[in-house]
């Protein structure tokens, strides 16, 4: 008999294979599991140890969100100043255009009012010079008896025979031949003189260019005396260069000068409205 006949065999009952079966399948089941969890997860991952901080973006952030402010403040600054710019700008454009208006209105104003005045100053000028032949031409107008008569033969307009010559002869005929024409301010021919007028035109048949006016007419030649007059003279009433009237003499003691508009034209004698002096031309 074996020395090991009575000890009992440790050696476990073999199992059935459906346990066997079915303990595999658990296992490899397990195993599985594992196999996917591992795979699944990173490789090599270490352990976490520690707690790992977020970096800090707070200050950043600020300084980036008080520039973008800073910035869109600045925008509006600039279109604030801008409005402000093109406000004042708008003003003044208006102010201007009114001021160029205003400037231009005045300008037409005093225009106007410097052409009423020259119109009145020539009306009363006129008007002076006309009354001053009407105080003139009274006393022979106001003679009675044989002073009328006399200053009636006077002022025939009938030509008198002349010892004119020449030029003289040309501006004594011209004058003498308007005779009967009216008298109108500013006139000068054909039919209608101002006493300037009918003088300036009778020079002109002769190449004399005259100045307008009975004050320049009145020094345009040589001064000479009443009493040394010759025919185509011209005579002037008012002093020279002041003169505010003129005529031509003809001779026989007489003139010829658009006197007015109630005489026009006449040919009078030097005694019916003398003259204050005479200047030669010819």
């Amino acid at each position: 008999m074996s020395h090991t006949a009575l000890i009992p065999s440790h050696r476990k009952p073999r199992q059935s294979a459906s346990k066997s079966a079915l303990r595999a399948g658990v296992a490899g089941g397990v195993l599985s599991t594992i196999a996917v969890a591992g795979a699944a997860a990173p490789a090599q991952a270490e352990p976490v140890t520690q707690t790992i901080e977020m970096p800090t973006i707070t200050a950043g952030l600020s300084t980036t969100v008080a520039a973008s402010a800073e910035a869109t403040q600045q925008v509006a600054l600039d279109l604030e100043t801008q409005a402000h710019e093109e406000a004042a700008a708008t003003t003044a454009a208006k102010a201007a255009k009114k001021a160029k208006a205003e400037a231009v209105r005045k300008a037409e104003a005093k225009k106007k009012a410097e052409a009423a005045a020259k119109a009145k100053a020539e009306a009363a000028e006129r008007a002076s010079r006309t009354a001053e032949r009407t105080t003139l031409s009274a006393p022979s107008g106001s003679s009675s008896g044989s002073s009328s008569s006399g200053s009636s033969a006077s002022t025939t307009s009938a030509p008198v025979s002349s010892s004119a010559t020449g030029s003289a002869a040309s501006v004594v005929s011209f004058v003498q031949m308007q005779v009967g024409d009216a008298y109108v301010p500013g006139g000068t021919g054909p039919n209608s003189w101002d006493c300037s007028g009918l003088v300036q035109a009778a020079f002109r048949t002769v190449g004399v260019d005259l100045p307008r006016v009975s004050q320049s007419q009145s020094t345009a030649g040589t001064q000479v005396g009443l009493g040394n007059l010759q025919p185509g003279d011209i005579l002037y009433w008012g002093s020279a260069g002041s003169a505010y009237h003129v005529g031509v003499y003809v001779g026989g003691g007489q003139f010829v000068g658009a006197q007015n508009s109630s005489t026009g034209v006449v040919q009078r004698s030097l005694d019916y409205d003398m003259p204050t002096g005479a200047v030669r031309i010819l």
